[in-house]
């Protein structure tokens, strides 16, 4: 038996594919909320966990961002999946007749120019998850109730396929990160040369303290890859900044503008050194990967 891997959703989501793309021979355990996955890698109920921290078109899962602070674990790796949206009903439906859609928020923000120009009769309902939405419209077999999913979530609930290509750019790539419990094994996903992704509080009033931050990667040469901040609760106009570095964390150079930063930050956590990932489904701006491990 391969590792135990959480994931959120039902049978059929998308995370559930990133699992089989990204792991040899796992075990997916699906989970209700992302909080349950980070809780259960945490509690090393599970060996490992995937979840999903940015969309190409519909932008960061947000809530990630915080998850990846408040829990024991670390970034042990990464995937880029090609994402491709069906819209599913129960046999005898048609686009004409649908008067609700069903998906995750996610989902549904990614087809929004398809959704008002093929259905713009329909309302659309959020649902935790895509694969949620599609067991929650086969067991109402209501033939007026769509919803938006993978193709393998269609297969999975016996429903049936209306349309595809629903997202609204071919390029809808979302990027999903393997995390591990913080004390426990954190043998890399993939091979090859690394990434850092760390998380920052800049010091109070300190003249281009975010400057600043930025500079101590700059003069060392070192690439960022990714910047994002997120508001400090109870603190207005005051934010963490998430910032993903190219380069392992035992790098020299890297080292070194860690070193620097923790000078002018009041906390600073490393998340996770790991390769850089794969990409599956497309081209996106590496070759794609082949399709094994489903």
């Amino acid at each position: 038996m391969g590792m135990r891997v959480a994931f959120q959703g039902e049978p059929g989501a998308f995370s559930e594919e990133a699992v089989n793309r990204v792991l040899e021979a796992p075990t997916p355990v699906p989970c209700t909320a992302f909080e349950d996955v980070f809780e259960a890698v945490e509690r090393g109920d599970v060996d490992r966990g995937v979840v999903p921290i940015e969309n190409a078109v519909f932008g960061s899962v947000r809530v990630n961002y915080d998850h990846l602070r408040t829990h024991s674990v670390a970034i042990v790796g990464e995937l880029q999946l090609r994402i491709q949206h069906h819209l599913m009903a129960p046999a005898g439906a048609t686009l004409d007749g649908l008067t609700r859609v069903r998906s995750h928020a996610q989902a549904l923000g990614q087809c929004r120019t398809w959704l008002r120009s093929y259905l713009p009769q329909a309302t659309t309902e959020a649902t935790p998850d895509t694969a949620g939405a599609a067991r929650a419209v086969a067991e109402d077999g209501d033939p007026t109730v769509a919803a938006i999913a993978s193709e393998r979530a269609a297969e999975q609930y016996g429903l049936t396929v209306i349309a595809d290509g629903l997202e609204d750019d071919m390029q809808n790539f979302t990027r999903f990160l393997v995390i591990a419990p913080e004390n426990g094994d954190l043998t890399p996903v993939g091979n090859g040369s690394q990434k850092t992704s760390l998380a920052f509080v800049l010091q109070d009033n300190v003249p281009g303290a975010l400057f600043k931050s930025l500079a101590v990667f700059a003069l060392r040469e070192l690439d960022l890859l990714k910047i994002e901040s997120r508001p400090l609760v109870g603190r207005p106009g005051r934010y963490r900044f998430y910032i993903d570095v190219d380069g392992a964390q035992e790098n020299e150079a890297v080292a070194r503008a860690l070193d620097h930063l923790r000078e002018i930050t009041i906390e600073l956590q490393v998340l996770g050194s790991y390769p850089h990932g794969a990409t599956y489904g497309g081209t996106l701006d590496a070759p794609d990967a082949p399709d094994d491990g489903e």
